[in-house]
């Protein structure tokens, strides 16, 4: 029986990926982005060096890789709904504790578990989960419309976070950011449903329903299914995904982009003010290049969504590439002004990676398993995760220098550039599975 709703008359899928996206941009730009301004402050005050200070964030990558497909299978069986909730307020209550951390361990198990947990919880699979569910046709310009707001959050999260430490330190930062993510709890819980659209009467994308059709869940399901056949999506479970050698490709692909991006992005500003650049310029520059990745983020979905399932792998191609040339080009003159250029080409590279990735999964494996496919993604990259960072900062300890690490990040973005290009949709699975139980 459907379940009636009085839902707006514009779709609601667009509501959520309004609410989602601003949440994950406070999220995720204080907890990514605006680590890297709180990186210097922090590492001096407790006495850490460099790679001891990355650590957290490798553990934190590899706690949320290993959480991951628990809440992929979680979001797929119950929903994403109460996992998003409970996981914003584990992520407040973790940047609490941050004021209260006096040693090593103490900064390694708030940042690097609860605070991970939280994040990883409430604001990466599970929000991709609930947009998945809600479009198919319109999946690519949904999440590119979702991750231009998170770079919108970005660009002001950066500079707000800069002033807040310089002005408050970066203890109370954190204590003022948890207020902000519990202030965001209720916005989650109102425009996040459980379901997908057909449980409310409602098509993906807002199609529309013969008359009379939405008042029968099941008939509802079946025009779900036959909506997202018309568009070549075949529902796979993970098994049957994990079957698949285009599976096991887009793995290698994204490990090498998850070393460049977890290298490069935590170690930024750094890496900028190492160069005799004033922390609140570094914190704008490294905003400028999140700024840069707006364009690509809207751009790569919107034209996912206009190129065949056959041809979507050239486009994640392309972000790769951009990221290779702007780190080739600042290695071959370093100067300041190359510096510029490296951030706009890696920003417009990397802006539009993560978006195309997920219309791709959604694309090839379905909407069904989704979650649980991109979980178990996330869990095999996991200790690379882990090493990223820390390897970059290991790498500056024992040299002195970044230039090391970025030699073998570019050499990454263009191996993953070639590799990425001779990907192929998976051949449907020989059974498809009983999709009324994954609603």
């Amino acid at each position: 029986m459907i379940k009636r709703r009085k839902f707006p008359r514009i779709f609601f899928g667009w509501w959520t990926i309004l609410v989602t996206g601003i949440i994950s941009g406070l999220g995720n730009g204080f907890c990514n982005s605006g680590f890297s301004v709180l990186f210097k402050p922090l590492a001096s005050e407790m006495g850490f060096s460099r790679a001891t200070t990355s650590f957290a964030v490798g553990i934190s990558r590899l706690a949320g890789g290993l959480l991951a497909p628990i809440t992929g299978w979680l979001a797929d069986k119950f929903g994403p709904r109460w996992i998003i909730v409970i996981g914003i307020c584990i992520l407040g209550i973790g940047l609490v504790l941050m004021n209260f951390i006096t040693s090593l361990w103490t900064y390694y198990i708030v940042w690097g578990v609860i605070i991970a947990a939280g994040n990883d919880l409430a604001l990466t699979i599970t929000v991709d989960k609930a947009l998945t569910n809600w479009f198919v046709s319109k999946r690519g310009l949904a999440f590119g419309i979702r991750f231009v707001l998170i770079g919108i959050s970005g660009i002001i999260v950066l500079p707000v976070v800069a002033w807040l430490v310089t002005t408050y330190g970066w203890r109370m930062t954190c204590l003022i950011w948890a207020a902000v993510m519990f202030a965001s709890v209720p916005l989650a819980w109102s425009f996040v449903k459980q379901k997908r659209p057909e449980y409310y009467g409602l098509l993906p994308d807002g199609a529309e329903t013969e008359p009379g059709a939405e008042t029968d869940l099941n008939a509802m399901i079946d025009k779900g299914v036959e909506y997202a056949a018309s568009f070549k999506e075949t529902e796979f479970t993970l098994r049957q995904a994990m079957r698949t050698p285009t599976y096991w490709m887009l793995v290698i692909v994204w490990a090498c982009g998850t070393i460049v991006f977890g290298g490069f992005n935590i170690h930024c500003i750094p890496f900028l003010t190492d160069m005799g650049i004033d922390p609140a310029v570094a914190a704008g520059m490294m905003a400028m290049m999140v700024f840069f990745t707006i364009p690509s983020r809207f751009l790569g979905g919107f034209l996912a969504d206009r190129v065949g399932t056959d041809r979507l792998q050239f486009l994640l191609a392309g972000t790769f590439f951009f990221q290779a040339l702007g780190i080739i080009a600042f290695l071959s003159n370093q100067t300041i002004v190359m510096v510029y250029v490296f951030l706009i080409l890696y920003g417009f590279g990397s802006g539009a990676a993560t978006p195309l990735r997920l219309t791709m999964g959604g694309r090839y494996f379905g909407r069904k398993a989704f979650t649980s496919i991109q979980g178990s993604t996330m869990m095999l990259v996991a200790p690379i995760s882990l090493l990223a960072p820390v390897y970059t900062g290991w790498v500056y300890d024992t040299t002195g220098s970044y230039m090391t690490a970025f030699t073998i990040f570019a050499a990454l973005a263009a191996f993953a550039t070639f590799l990425v290009c001779l990907v192929r949709p998976p051949k449907p699975p020989a059974e498809v599975g009983d999709v009324h139980k994954f609603m």
